[in-house]
Order: structure tokens, then C-alpha cells, then sequence
């Protein structure tokens, strides 16, 4: 068979006959779309190149906000019909000084005089991002099995204040005090997500509704025992701050003092192999993906449903918790407060999203992320632009991954899996008869 066309044996046939109007019209050939333009347009249209052009857009639409609230552009389009290209000079300078800051205050700071300074910012950017990858793994893991664990904060806070009272209250030898501070937080996100899965299991309780109150139960939970004597309190302090760690308990430096960097980020890529071994060389994984795709389906072919929501919020807990710790033992090492989850639990879920819930595409989405927070301050500080651009930036990322068909539909992608059809030949026109002729037929 080939692959340009498709003949039929009576159109073979008609084709021999001396009849060449019926041999031309039988031997019509369908065309086969190549299989190769198959693939290219499901590329085209994938999860991948959306959300590689979401953040294009985002970008494009923060670059126009860049230029409306700044005041040279402002100043400029005064007068624009009668000098046109100062106006556009004052977009260009706003727009690429405002994107140079972010690239300088999150990859490399080409003005640095030392390599120190001009290797920093990228430093910065790992270690705003080590907990938004175990935060975004965590919600993603619960994503696939068709969980909304929209607890990271409360999760991160009972996980931070386990980690953190084991780090200070429990002088034990190096090493095994940070195992041990590490689990305690693990254990603790655990347990909270825990409580999402049983409810969801045994009462039918949503989880989106258990998370949000979850969040608020740990908040005023932490910051009672926060402003308590005795529980996590400082002693002689007034303050809503727990101690600080013990050095036994805190997470090394990878690159010296010099650098914020510490272990966590080998926590994170640690964290990153489990959850995609999980997902797909376990069974445990194919039962949560089951799950996630139909959970009728899943229960049919003899998986246990509610004991999979239970154990994929166990694991989705602990690995939010992992963020808590990352905190505690390796950013604030000098004792924590109510907001020491710093909105990580919330940003998660557009990492989760970002990265389609695949552990190695978290991974990166929390990689960027990170580069957003960390050079949003340097374009502030640099250019002042707010830093608040950067917030609206990532919203709009999540709105273009939320709507897919957008995204096509502005760069004209083709949808994926969908053929295009190919053009099927007219029929041929009768002859066109004469008024007698068409007398006579009558």
C-alpha cells in the first residue's frame, strides 16, 4: 500500500476500459496524512510546548504591564505623534532593563567583581527553589491519583514545628540529630495529610474542603503554642518564635557560607527520583494513576480505592512536610514563626501544574519558579519595578496552562491526536445540458 494513495479494484478496472470519463472518475486517489506530520502536530500541540509557550505569554503580558506603569514610558507617550520613537526607546529600556534585572538577580550577575557575586544569584534561585520541588511533588502525587491537596500550608507548618522541636529540644550526635529532625517532619506532613486521605476514604469528605480547613486548624494551632511557655515558645521570650536549632540539626552548606545553598536541594533531587520510581516501576504507583484516571474502573479491576486515597495523602503529606523542614532546618535555623511556610504551600500547586504533575517536569516548573522569586527582588531593587509583576507573571502562567485550547488557538497549534482530515476530491460535474435537452429528458 502506499502512502500517497489508496486505489480501488473497480477503479483499476474502470481505468482499463475504453471509457475515459469512467476510468478518470473511479480512479480518484485518497491522499494518507504521513505518519510523520502525525507526530509533528502532536509534539506541537503537547503539554510540553504549551507550557513552554505559557510562559512565553506570561512574559509578553508582563513586559506590558512593565511599560504602562513606567513613568519615562508614561512621560513619553505624551507627546507620541510628534516623536513616536522616544516612546518606544522609553518600552524598550523599561521592558529589557526590567528582564536583564531578572536574568542578573536569578542566573548570573554579569556586574559582579567577584565570582562569588556573579555566581550567587544562581545559588539563590536553587535554594528558593528546593521547597517548591518537594511541595510541588507532593501535590502533584496526589494530582495523579485525583486528590486536591490544596493543604501545603497546613501541612509545611505541622511539619515545620515537628522538625524544629526536634532540632532544638533533642541534643544528639551530628548526623543522626538531622535524620531524626528530617523524619520528625516528614512524619508530621504525613500524618496531616493523613487525616485528608481517612476522611476522604471512610465519609466521602472532599478534599479541597478538609485542606483549607486543615490549613487553618494548623495555623492558629502553631501560633497558640508559638505564644506558650513552655511548648514552642523560646524560654524568656515574648515573642511568637520558637529557638533556635542546634548546629547538630542543620542542613550543611554545599558551597561554604559564602552561598545560601545548603542540602536540601539534594533532599529535593533525592525526592524527585522517588516520586517518578513511584509512579512508574511501582505498583503502588499504577494503582494511583489507575485511580486517578477512573476510580470506578480502578475499583472494578479489584483496587482497593479508599485505601489508595489514604496512602497517596500519606505520601503527598509527607512530601509537603519535606518543604516545612527545608525551611526550618536549612533557611530560618535561628527558630520559626506562624508564616515560615512563606506561601510555599500555595505557589506549590502552580508548580504542580506547571510541570503537569510529572515529577522531572516539577522539577524544572520549580526551578523557574524559583528564579522568579529570586531575581522579582532584584528587579525591584535594580529597576523598581514592583515586585508584584512578578506574582501577576505566574498567575497568568497558570491561567494559560489552565486553558490549553488558548494557547492553540493563539499560536494556531494543531490539537493532539486529532488527524487532520485530508481533502477528499469533489465529485465530478454532469455535463451541462441545453434547454432541448433538458425538453427531451422530460
Amino acid at each position: 500500500m502506499s502512502d500517497t494513495a489508496v486505489a480501488s479494484p473497480a477503479a483499476s478496472g474502470a481505468s482499463g476500459s475504453g471509457n475515459s470519463d469512467s476510468g478518470s472518475a473511479g480512479s480518484q486517489a485518497v491522499p494518507l496524512a504521513p505518519k510523520s506530520n502525525q507526530v509533528l502536530r502532536d509534539i506541537m500541540g503537547g503539554s510540553v510546548v504549551i507550557s513552554i509557550l505559557a510562559v512565553v505569554l506570561a512574559l509578553v503580558v508582563g513586559g506590558v504591564l512593565i511599560a504602562l506603569t513606567d513613568e519615562n514610558v508614561q512621560a513619553a507617550s505624551g507627546y507620541f505623534f510628534s516623536r513616536p520613537g522616544d516612546t518606544l526607546t522609553a518600552i524598550w529600556t523599561a521592558v529589557s532593563g526590567a528582564y536583564g534585572a531578572l536574568f542578573q538577580g536569578a542566573i548570573y550577575n554579569f556586574g559582579g567583581n567577584t565570582f562569588v557575586r556573579q555566581i550567587k544569584p544562581i545559588t539563590d534561585t536553587l535554594n528558593f527553589a528546593t521547597p517548591l520541588i518537594v511541595a510541588g511533588l507532593g501535590v502533584g502525587l496526589a494530582f495523579r491519583a485525583g486528590m486536591f491537596n490544596i493543604g501545603g500550608q497546613g501541612q509545611m507548618l505541622i511539619a515545620a514545628a515537628c522538625s524544629g522541636w526536634v532540632a532544638y529540644s533533642f541534643p544528639l550526635p551530628y548526623g543522626i540529630h538531622l535524620i531524626a529532625a528530617v523524619l520528625a517532619g516528614i512524619v508530621g506532613g504525613a500524618v496531616w495529610g493523613g487525616i485528608v486521605g481517612v476522611l476522604k476514604a471512610r465519609t466521602g469528605a472532599h478534599e479541597v474542603i478538609v485542606t483549607i480547613m486543615l490549613n487553618y486548624i494548623a495555623f492558629y494551632l502553631i501560633s497558640y503554642l508559638l505564644r506558650t511557655p513552655g511548648a514552642l515558645q523560646a524560654p524568656g521570650s515574648s515573642n511568637p518564635k520558637s529557638p533556635g536549632d542546634l548546629p547538630s540539626a542543620i542542613y550543611p552548606d554545599l558551597l561554604g557560607s559564602d552561598f545560601n545553598l545548603h542540602a536540601g536541594l539534594l533532599v529535593s533531587i533525592a525526592a524527585t527520583v522517588f516520586v517518578w520510581w513511584l509512579l512508574t516501576r511501582s505498583s503502588l504507583g499504577f494503582k494511583f494513576r489507575a485511580v486517578g484516571v477512573n476510580p470506578n474502573a480502578a475499583r472494578v479491576a479489584g483496587i482497593n480505592v479508599k485505601r489508595t486515597y489514604i496512602y497517596v495523602m500519606l505520601l503527598s503529606g509527607g512530601l509537603v512536610g519535606l518543604a516545612g523542614v527545608a525551611q526550618v532546618l536549612g533557611t530560618v535555623t535561628s527558630g520559626f514563626s506562624s508564616g515560615i511556610d512563606a506561601g510555599i504551600g500555595f505557589d506549590a500547586i502552580t508548580v504542580a501544574l506547571l510541570g503537569r504533575s510529572r515529577p522531572w517536569g516539577i522539577f524544572v516548573a520549580g526551578i523557574l519558579f524559583g528564579a522568579f522569586k529570586a531575581g522579582g527582588f532584584a528587579m525591584q531593587a535594580g529597576q523598581g519595578i514592583p515586585v508584584d509583576i512578578v506574582l501577576v507573571v505566574q498567575s497568568l502562567i497558570v491561567l494559560f496552562i489552565a486553558a490549553p485550547p488558548l494557547v492553540r488557538a493563539i499560536f494556531r497549534l494543531p490539537t493532539p491526536g486529532v488527524a487532520k482530515k485530508p481533502k477528499q476530491p469533489a465529485p465530478p460535474k454532469a455535463p451541462r445540458q441545453t434547454p432541448s435537452e433538458a425538453v427531451a429528458a422530460k
